[in-house]
């Protein structure tokens, strides 16, 4: 009774570090994010200079993903999540005090890296703990990361509405960020269920299964490319469909971003229950066909409030999929999760990049309400691909 009750409380105390962990990552994000006009102004940036800075962050994110991956799987998660965790916090302090475009670049390339870095470390950490657990746990993690976003930007407004630069604000985050990580990596750790489900040591297991093939990585990758195709289309291009194409005042062509947002971070606190009673696979499907219909007659319609129903159902459908797409490739790779959800964070995190640019210019030719049909159809791609989430079966060797 009392190694069940100790039991209990490692994975209870487990799942609430990796889930404050998501809280400063996503804290994090939100506060540079609010900040990105103040940097602009101050150093005087053209909309396609400041374009570039933002291109070095998205880099350094990939590059940080796909060199993390195999630190990940030969020394654990556990050991990645803390110097990157602390790291991400320090390095969002540059960017504001950044002298030029050419210092604003190598600064976010740096930032970058260790976000990409934290993303993988903090996702493998928390499809172990799930597996500890013993019930999905990775959307509920998600949803906190998606509440961080918005306790950062209103940080970031709260500095802004007080006449505070952008230097004054990362400082101020950073610090509370560096306090927080101290005292919750310490909390950081793999459950024995987790380890003992992948059994022998890291490093063994690398040496092991060194040849093996990454299953089925390529397939869902693709899967989180369209889904952040839509997310990034939502953040960068809802508004202004409703002011432009539809005649929507500015404050309520605001609230259709809201509704996205809104409608992800929910749809994420109820994720895992949902996917606890049908499946992975059948929850991305269902949750691509809602993206895909709701945002499709939310454009058909062509009406302001049509609108905003339409995003807030593209942001309850793609809510649930990239943590059951990364939670699918990390349980079909255990002894490749970190490389496999760096592969698929990184195709993912190219997709929120490229999608708006490629609307916006697809909008050149065909109009934006056209250029936004992009998001609903990908997303139906994604709802007829859900099978590819289902746990293969691995192959047996022959009989002679």
């Amino acid at each position: 009774m009392h190694s069940r009750g100790a039991r209990s409380r490692e994975l209870v105390r487990a799942r609430a570090a990796i889930s404050a962990i998501f809280f400063l990552y996503g804290t994090i994000l939100g506060t540079w994010t609010a900040r990105i006009p103040a940097v602009k102004q101050r150093l005087a940036l053209s909309d396609a200079r400041l374009s570039v800075g933002l291109l070095a962050f998205a880099g350094g994110a990939i590059i940080g993903m796909q060199a993390s991956g195999p630190l990940v799987d030969r020394f654990r998660s556990t050991t990645v999540i803390a110097p990157a965790v602390f790291a991400d916090g320090l390095l969002l302090i540059a960017p504001g005090y950044a002298a030029n475009l050419a210092t604003l670049c190598v600064s976010l390339l740096l930032f970058g890296a260790a976000h990409g870095t934290l993303n993988v470390g903090m996702n493998v950490n928390a499809v172990e703990v799930q597996r500890a657990w013993g019930a999905p746990i990775i959307s509920s993690c998600h949803a906190i990361y998606s509440i961080g976003g918005f306790v950062g930007a209103a940080v970031g407004g709260i500095f802004a509405f007080a006449g505070l630069g952008a230097g004054a604000t990362f400082a101020a985050v950073a610090g509370l960020v560096i306090v927080a990580a101290t005292c919750v990596t310490r909390a950081i750790a793999i459950p024995d269920a987790a380890t003992s489900a992948s059994a022998p040591p890291p490093e063994s297991r690398i040496e092991a299964d060194a040849d093996a093939p990454l299953r089925g990585v390529l397939v869902l990758g693709v899967l989180v490319f369209c889904c952040l195709v839509g997310e990034g289309a939502a953040a960068d291009w809802s508004a202004v469909y409703l002011h432009d194409s539809l005649g929507a005042s500015a404050a309520f062509a605001a609230s259709a971003y809201a509704a996205f947002a809104l409608a992800m971070t929910t749809g994420r606190l109820v994720g895992d229950h949902l996917s606890a009673k049908l499946g992975p696979a059948r929850l991305v499907r269902r949750c691509g066909a809602l993206a895909s219909v709701g945002l499709g007659v939310g454009l058909l319609v062509d009406e302001p409030l049509a609108g905003v129903i339409g995003f807030g159902c593209l942001g309850a459908g793609l809510s649930c999929i990239a943590p059951q797409v990364f939670s699918a490739a990390a349980t079909r790779n255990p002894a490749h999760a970190g490389n496999a959800i760096a592969r698929v964070a990184g195709l993912g995190f190219v997709g929120f990049v490229i999608g708006p640019p490629v609307i916006g210019n697809v909008a050149q030719v065909v109009g934006l309400p056209g250029a936004l049909a992009i998001p609903a159809v990908l997303a139906m791609f994604v709802a007829l691909a859900a099978p590819a989430l289902r746990p293969q079966a691995c192959p047996r060797p022959a009989v002679t």
